[in-house]
């Protein structure tokens, strides 16, 4: 087939012992540990799900540099635990989730423009700019559920030039991975390539040029990237 110009490259991420990875899309939780919820002034007991996106070119790969975007004066990372599926559908019963749709896990950063995000928040407008930006996703390669077994538990974290500033656990996550899923699938149709970055704990704080950020979960490769 021709085209107006050529098509871009299909964004991918290296898989352990595996072909590359495509990514299609790009779903993040939002606010999905209680104590990240309250230091964002949300109520606990009031929580609803909610997710927003980023798109596929939105990636950066592990061991990179991370230029400081133009626009903001409050960068923040926020470490996440990513589910990367091979299998979509809709309607997904949250009991099948871990034994039939999930390819594996990784590591992931959900850059924010902190700032641009209050602004919009105040006026009710979308967090696009503030959330889905050019390499707004790091992340790392991803282990096949092969190797991890099923992440429902372990010691999630970030390092900003070794000091800890996020620390906590995936089995504190308010909605649980199963129930993300089939909460998504409820709304639209999931596909294989799809990733879910699944929220992040409290302890969100800016960086700066020169700053190295490691985002782990037990068990996953480290990202690791430097503002530049």
């Amino acid at each position: 087939m021709n085209y107006a110009f050529p098509p871009t490259p299909i964004v991918t991420l290296d898989a352990m012992s595996s072909n590359p990875f495509p990514v299609r899309r790009i779903f993040c939780m939002g606010q999905n540990y209680a104590a990240h919820v309250q230091e964002m002034g949300g109520i606990v007991s009031a929580h609803e799900p909610f997710f927003f996106m980023k798109p596929a070119g939105a990636v950066l790969h592990n061991n990179s540099i991370f230029p400081y975007p133009s626009n903001t004066a409050d960068l923040q990372p926020e470490v996440e635990l990513v589910v990367a599926l091979h299998k979509g559908g809709k309607n997904i019963p949250a009991d099948r989730v871990n034994y039939d749709y999930i390819f594996g896990y990784a590591v992931g950063l959900d850059m924010t423009k902190r700032d641009l995000q209050r602004v919009a928040r105040e006026k009710g407008h979308p967090w696009d700019m503030a959330k889905a930006f050019d390499h707004s996703a790091p992340c790392s390669a991803i282990t096949p559920e092969f190797y991890s077994g099923t992440l429902s538990s372990g010691k999630i974290e970030l390092r900003v030039n070794g000091e800890i500033r996020q620390s906590g656990d995936i089995g504190d996550m308010i909605l649980k991975i199963p129930q993300m899923v089939n909460w998504l699938s409820n709304q639209i149709e999931l596909f294989p390539g799809d990733l879910i970055f699944t929220g992040t704990p409290a302890g969100i704080s800016p960086v700066i040029k020169g700053d190295v950020i490691e985002a782990t979960v037990a068990g996953l490769e480290p990202l690791i990237i430097t503002i530049g």
